[in-house]
């Protein structure tokens, strides 16, 4: 068994990063530019946000964090994309998910510019994806890929079962493992709640990506020997033995699993790692394709 060791090659792309913009520097360009807005103080996107701002500074990208109170309104919120769509510094931008209920988040995904959207999520960026466009890809999904390509895992020919249809990570897996090239050419099932015996279906799979949320559901009478597995769920699940009072889980019985996996992801120390090191690769894309329009 080997891990996919996400800590390792997301430090790995954010050294390659820093030495391209080092060069960027040299010949006296501009450095790719990153935004993050926030709405709110939900303690897991402060985290993730602030884990961002930190790994724009250690490759040398400029980072503008824009945080908004809680009570926001949509049309303030809007008006504060349309700045940001507008301001010529910005290479690309995220707004944080989720958003207070009181806003439309797809209402807002919409309003971004395609061009700063290094998120992925707009559609004009999901279509071209689909359609095997250059593009930005969403940051999980890529991140997932990135880690498959680095450890030269066969997607190949192979059997794939995506675990979770979200729009953020399991619908744009099952596309980019169908695509052409490496990696992809795979044979793709995406399986949900509605799905009927999955274990049969896992039990069949090379290559597993669970991105369901669920801890622990992956068990290893669901795989077979020498399974690829990718988890992407991070759960808090309550635990009083443990200082913090709680553990962060995965979807994957990772103990039991292991025991049969050729490769595996830990949690934490997986995808997580990962998601933030393409975000930077999908802006230093947007900083490329800028400097190419004369901007």
């Amino acid at each position: 068994m080997q891990l996919l060791d996400g800590k390792k090659v997301s430090e790995d792309i954010k050294n390659e990063i820093a030495v391209e913009v080092q060069q960027m520097k040299s010949r006296g360009e501009k450095v790719p530019h990153l935004a993050a807005v926030i709405v709110g103080t939900n303690g897991a996107s402060l985290t993730y946000v602030g884990s961002k701002v930190r790994s724009c500074e250690k490759v040398g990208f400029e980072s503008t964090l824009v945080s908004l109170p809680e009570e926001t309104t949509e049309e303030a919120l809007l008006a504060k994309v349309k700045e940001l769509n507008e301001d010529p510094a910005i290479d690309g931008y995220i707004v944080q998910l989720p958003l207070p209920k009181h806003i439309d988040e797809q209402k807002i995904l919409l309003a971004i510019d395609a061009d700063k959207d290094v998120d992925g999520f707009h559609p004009t960026n999901f279509g071209r994806m689909a359609l095997e466009m250059e593009t930005f890809l969403p940051a999980t999904p890529y991140g997932i890929m990135e880690l498959l390509e680095r450890y030269k895992v066969e997607t190949a020919g192979k059997s794939v079962v995506v675990i979770g249809r979200s729009h953020i990570v399991g619908r744009p897996m099952s596309i980019l493992l169908s695509r052409k090239g490496y990696p992809g050419d795979a044979t793709v099932t995406l399986t949900h709640s509605r799905t009927k015996n999955i274990a049969e279906i896992t039990k069949e799979a090379d290559i597993i990506i669970s991105a369901l949320g669920v801890p622990y559901f992956l068990k290893a009478d669901m795989v077979k020997d020498g399974v690829t597995v990718v988890d992407v769920g991070i759960t808090r699940v309550p635990d009083a033995n443990h200082p913090k009072g709680y553990v962060i889980a995965g979807d994957v019985d990772f103990d039991e699993v292991s025991k049969k996996a050729a490769f595996i992801t830990p949690v934490p120390g997986g995808v997580g790692p990962m998601t933030i090191a393409m975000l930077l690769k999908n802006t230093l894309l947007a900083r490329s394709r800028r400097a190419k329009n004369g901007e």
